[in-house]
């Protein structure tokens, strides 16, 4: 991935956890998917939902940075 590609991705997502409704603001890696989130709050393990490369992409206000820039492993865009 170009440097200055990198940059044109948003690299922070509000995660909203599904069972307890907590958001939190995380900023993401850049070059790689994100499979775990633990939720601050109710301490609910969350994986990413069926056909999404991560949690970001399945439960996040943003696309994990893979995703925005097409340079995913495997997920939906």
């Amino acid at each position: 991935m170009r440097d200055n590609a990198r940059m044109n991705a948003i690299p922070e997502s509000d995660l909203t956890c599904p069972h307890c409704g907590h958001t939190q603001r995380e900023t993401m890696p850049t070059d790689a998917c994100q499979f775990y989130y633990e939720c601050r709050h109710c301490k609910t393990l969350l994986r990413p939902k069926p056909g999404d490369c991560c949690v970001y992409c399945s439960y996040g206000s943003v696309k994990c940075p893979p995703v925005q820039l097409g340079s995913c492993c495997g997920g939906k865009a």
